[in-house]
């Protein structure tokens, strides 16, 4: 058995749209970043590549290869699984928490849940995902950006 971590923040801004753990959250501001900039989707994926020591997201993903541009991070994910499979492991559970200031995520938490226990071919009750709120400390308490932690057991 094997264990990984996985830590991903982006910045808020205007015209984009805010997707977490593959669902749309109704927001003013998203999340910055080449991809869909889904930080809860991020942190899982470098949780599992590196429990197998299989690198990070940005090694196998990179934001100067125009070929993710926009591309949904549940896509990436996926592939990733594969990674994983290729390397002969299998996942056993995830835990992950967000962290932001607002929009409030309990109502949606299930569907992240589903989502990524979906595209990794995992029954949900093995994935978690949290949420948690950093009480207005910091640049995530002012709300110009949220986080994401994830760990992995895979054998």
């Amino acid at each position: 058995m094997r264990i990984g971590t996985g830590y991903d923040v982006h910045r808020l801004k205007a015209g984009r749209d805010l997707i977490l753990g593959g669902v749309r959250i109704d927001h003013p501001l998203g999340l910055e970043g080449h991809s869909d900039a889904d930080v809860l989707t991020h942190a899982v994926i470098d949780a599992l590549l590196g429990a197998a020591a299989l690198g990070d997201i940005g090694e196998h993903f990179p934001d100067s290869d125009p070929q993710w541009k926009g591309m949904s991070s549940l896509d990436l994910l996926e592939l990733s699984a594969r990674l994983l499979e290729k390397a002969g492991y299998r996942v056993v559970n995830i835990d992950s928490t967000l962290i932001a200031e607002e929009p409030r995520l309990h109502l949606v938490l299930t569907e992240m849940q589903r989502n990524i226990a979906r595209r990794l071919g995992l029954k949900r009750d093995v994935v978690n995902v949290k949420a948690t709120s950093p009480e207005g400390l910091g640049a995530l308490g002012r709300s110009h950006g949220i986080a994401a932690q994830a760990v992995a057991l895979i054998e």
